[in-house]
């Protein structure tokens, strides 16, 4: 019998990763990475994708194999298959997007899309750490943050596709962050690679590692912006700022999931992204945050852990698997 294929998007805030999977969930090449945020305008986005896709194909010798195309996105409706309003995407905008509608017509294959998380939730629920779990959440720390919500074995949409937005609910309730969804206190401003170092910019601003440990921030060299990947070795090289900065930011996203577990009672919050990658050092505080604020019927109940999926590989089979 001859094998049959599906192609895997993950379409993130900066970078867009495609990959080619088989039934068995092997990404049957190197994802192909292109730039999400090169364009203004989605159509020359979709030309772009498109024919990496065309070239992934070629590369894989997988042309007539391949039996539709699944995609995760911020703001993805599953429902719907279109991305709507999402301030992440440089071609997003506050509008609505046919996404699936636009790359079927263009492709002649059936296109698939879901929200970006919940994508990599159910390639974690198959391939990963999620596997045997029935109850669990994934948070994805990158530009943004993005959740996925399983309850019995099945991921939550919701009535309208859009059920999971945890990064928009309120971190902060009074003088918060602006957020880039146009609210404020979002917990993507605090616990997002973008709000940690918003994080360290505002403790640089308060003399934090002078009035507190008397020394002098290696981050305060940096020319230009700080970003989250300088926030990190600055503090494995143990620089007491961003070792704060981390703890913080540890202490921000553990009082919201002390908040979630309370509505679906997990049996683990998984992590995973870009900002998952400092490991402990925002691990530890999530979890002794989030026990500090657990309502106690579920204290020291709920795991944190981490992706077991290369994060290249995550979203792009999560996303493969609506395409089967």
């Amino acid at each position: 019998m001859e094998q049959d294929f599906v192609v895997g998007v993950d379409i993130g805030g900066q970078t867009t990763k495609i990959g080619i999977v088989d039934r068995k969930g092997n990404v049957v090449s190197e994802p192909h990475v292109i730039r999400s945020d090169k364009h203004t305008d989605e159509y020359l986005f979709f030309d772009d994708l498109i024919q990496a896709i065309d070239k992934l194909i070629a590369e894989t010798n997988t042309g007539g194999k391949i039996k539709g195309v699944g995609i995760g996105a911020p703001n993805g409706n599953y429902y719907d298959g279109t991305i709507e309003h999402a301030p992440n995407l440089t071609w997003g905008g506050r509008k609505t997007i046919k996404v699936a509608e636009i790359l079927s017509e263009k492709t002649g294959f059936p296109v698939t899309l879901t929200n970006d998380a919940n994508a990599a939730a159910v390639g974690e629920m198959t391939y990963g750490a999620a596997i045997g779990m029935k109850n669990f959440i994934m948070i994805t720390l990158g530009t943004g943050v993005g959740s996925g919500i399983v309850i019995n074995g099945q991921v939550v949409y919701g009535h309208d596709g859009f059920a999971g937005e945890l990064g928009h609910t309120t971190a902060v309730r009074y003088n918060g962050r602006q957020c880039n969804c146009g609210r404020v206190g979002c917990l993507e401003a605090y616990a997002s690679a973008i709000g940690l170092a918003r994080t360290a910019k505002e403790f640089m601003e308060s003399h934090v590692d002078r009035d507190e440990y008397n020394q002098r921030s290696p981050l305060r060299d940096i020319n230009g912006p700080i970003t989250s990947k300088d926030v990190y070795m600055a503090a494995i090289q143990g620089d007491k700022l961003s070792q704060k900065v981390f703890d913080y930011t540890g202490m921000k996203l553990g009082e919201s999931l002390a908040d979630f577990v309370a509505f679906s009672a997990p049996q683990a919050i998984i992590l995973f992204g870009g900002l998952a990658k400092a490991g402990d050092l925002i691990k530890k505080p999530t979890e002794q945050s989030m026990n500090e604020n657990m309502l106690s019927i579920w204290k020291d109940k709920v795991a944190v852990i981490f992706s077991k999926l290369p994060e290249s590989d995550a979203a792009i089979l999560g996303a493969s698997a609506l395409a089967w």
